[in-house]
């Protein structure tokens, strides 16, 4: 059942972020528009909303307020055909399954925390371990599986949805609350912003991502190997067997890891042997984070699709869907065929104090925004 569907026209002209206009509100007659329909509810009895964005070049984007979740990316290729590039499900049952996170909000801290624990100010706090020893994505139930709240919202240069969730004091082992909203917002210059956010009320670590995972010939065309890719970096961080850093950088010169200049991502991967199943390897991106700028761009042959991810994070996550086995689970995708670029801070820094730190204090805010933007060629 369609509960609404409502055209917004804005008449700010100009959205900024860290002091720079990096995006133009839509006029009057824009034709960005939002709709949201009824989407089920969950075994708990929570009622979950899927809403629909649009622009006037035709490009959409779904997101649910189960685990403030991207559900779809629809854009046209080169000849003008729509598809959807962004890999989910079809219905909410997919989601409350054991899923690999697709389109998800990962928090509270994405990625690895060795040996799931860590200390501030000489206390210990031990959290789920839920990867081996080790504490991954925010625990059993990070916030890729809680029900937020939602409101439709006019920022960031277009239309949008913002959620917003209180995660309590303890949650998965974490100290302090903290109030989290996570905004995804459509311009019509077909730019998906991801505006992530959070306060606490005690200190505690924060690394906030969305878990996107893209295949630009569109959901269901087969391996991603052909797809090519360049990343703003010049080193990645050495890990161990557990994929835990060892606080070492690796120069990528020379190596599998060398995207400087865009190449095929299948071009080197059997060679890979930094990870025998393929890549899933935290870039450092060489803005260091320091302000929002180019950090990948990828491009499809066959389709003429190109996306490029502007960000203001450390570091980038590429995972080229390695564990994908073609299951309910995935969706039915196979092993390779849609790849992540997860934009953060750098995994395990908690416990590594020469990394640049995730520590969130009170009164302070943590705030990440990524910008996708898509084209054809």
């Amino acid at each position: 059942m369609v509960l609404f569907s409502k055209r917004i026209n804005a008449v700010v002209l100009f959205a900024f972020i860290g002091g720079v206009a990096l995006f133009t509100m839509p006029a009057a007659g824009s034709n960005l528009d939002v709709s949201v329909d009824d989407w089920g509810a969950t075994p708990e009895g929570h009622e979950i909303q899927l809403y629909t964005l649009s622009n006037k070049q035709g490009m959409t984007v779904q997101v649910t307020n189960y685990g403030a979740t991207v559900v779809s990316v629809k854009t046209a290729d080169r000849n003008g055909k729509i598809a959807n590039i962004n890999v989910g499900f079809d219905s909410l049952d997919g989601y409350l399954l054991s899923h690999p996170y697709f389109g998800a909000t990962v928090g509270r801290y994405c990625n690895r925390i060795a040996n799931g624990k860590f200390s501030i100010n000489g206390t210990e706090y031990t959290l789920a371990q839920n990867n081996g020893d080790h504490h991954l994505h925010g625990g059993e139930k990070g916030y890729n599986r809680v029900v937020w709240s939602a409101r439709v919202v006019r920022r960031l240069g277009g239309i949008g949805v913002e959620f917003s969730y209180e995660s309590v004091d303890g949650e998965e082992g974490y100290p302090g609350n903290v109030s989290v909203t996570a905004t995804y917002v459509l311009t019509n210059r077909n730019e998906l912003v991801v505006d992530l956010q959070a306060e606490t009320d005690q200190l505690t670590h924060v690394n906030l991502t969305n878990h996107n995972y893209w295949n630009l010939s569109g959901v269901g065309s087969g391996k991603i190997h052909d797809h090519v890719l360049q990343i703003e970096a010049d080193h990645s961080l050495a890990v161990d067997a557990g994929l835990i850093p060892t606080g070492a950088l690796l120069e990528v010169e020379g190596t599998p890891l060398d995207f400087r200049t865009a190449r095929a991502m299948g071009a080197q991967i059997e060679k890979n042997d930094l990870d025998p199943n393929g890549y899933d390897h935290c870039f450092v991106l060489n803005s260091k984070g320091r302000r929002q700028t180019l950090a990948a761009a990828v491009t499809d042959p066959a389709s003429g699709r190109v996306m490029k991810i502007f960000t203001d994070q450390p570091s980038l996550q590429f995972y080229t869907g390695n564990f994908l086995s073609g299951s309910e689970a995935d969706g039915g995708n196979e092993y390779q065929t849609a790849f992540c670029l997860e934009t953060q801070h750098f995994p395990n820094s908690p416990n590594n104090d020469a990394f640049p730190s995730t520590l969130l204090h009170p009164g302070n805010r943590y705030r990440h925004v990524t910008v996708h933007a898509f084209s054809a060629e």
